[in-house]
């Protein structure tokens, strides 16, 4: 199933996450197309992470609902009316992983796996696909980011830009509708972060749908097509990147910039 040009491909309503007596997410409405390329900006503890996870379902929303495609996940529990609860199957939340891609900080990979197994794996236990044609769709999405030669390298042998660019190829192997990136070149040394980044640019290029949660300012300027900015748990301000990032309306997104100054657009 696939959204209309009408239709978001992503809908989140009043989406809650609490730890605890903390409640991190606050109340999140978001609307993503088809081709959306968003950047989602914000101090540390912000709830920028665990709002990718939520939609990934790495983490279970408290409450509040997602949408993809027009098909709500979970059912509603009956006997908490009012809050939007929802119960979540295993099997449907195994689809929703495949629909939404996940690359994450510290990239993830199995280290007793080589670069192209690690990228097969998903293909052969979720998707139940051959060894022959998961090795051959790996060994695609390796070169598409660069790696063939690295085929059978294993992580501990691999740069850290090297070890996310094989989280990238092993989240476009599952052929999502949706790809989140989280930091992900949060962990990378300085001279690592361009060879991830041009990756990211170049999957923009092919009308990709991507959010991104980044630091990386002066990218998010060139890469997005919107820019969120989180404070509390809640979308604080958004627009286009011009909007955001070089005329912010309020108080702490022209806070939150001016500490992070050093960037150019």
């Amino acid at each position: 199933m696939t959204s209309t040009p009408n239709e978001p491909l992503l809908r989140i309503r009043d989406l809650r996450k609490q730890f605890g007596h903390n409640e991190v997410l606050k109340g999140i409405d978001l609307d993503v197309f088809t081709g959306d390329r968003i950047a989602v900006l914000g101090a540390s503890g912000s709830g920028k992470s665990t709002l990718l996870r939520c939609i990934n379902f790495m983490e279970t929303p408290s409450s509040g609902t997602i949408e993809i495609a027009g098909q709500v996940i979970g059912t509603a529990l009956p006997e908490r009316p009012g809050k939007q609860e929802r119960r979540y199957t295993e099997s449907e939340l195994t689809r929703v992983r495949q629909r939404a891609g996940m690359v994450f900080q510290q990239f993830n990979l199995f280290p007793h796996m080589s670069a192209l197994d690690n990228v097969a794996e998903g293909l052969r236990t979720v998707q139940k696909m051959s060894r022959e044609d998961a090795i051959l769709k790996a060994r695609a999405q390796l070169d598409r980011v660069g790696l063939s030669d690295k085929a059978s390298e294993y992580p501990s042998r691999l740069s850290g830009g090297q070890k996310q660019r094989v989280a990238i190829a092993r989240a476009l192997a599952m052929e999502p509708e949706l790809l989140l990136f989280d930091e992900p070149t949060s962990s990378l040394d300085p001279e690592l972060v361009g060879e991830v980044l041009r990756v990211i640019r170049a999957l923009a290029q092919e009308g990709r749908t991507m959010l991104l949660v980044t630091h990386e300012i002066g990218f998010a300027y060139h890469f997005a097509n919107r820019v969120l900015f989180i404070a509390d748990g809640q979308i604080y301000e958004s627009g286009t990147p011009d909007e955001v990032l070089k005329n912010p309306r309020k108080k702490r997104t022209q806070d939150f910039l001016a500490r992070h100054n050093e960037f150019n657009f």
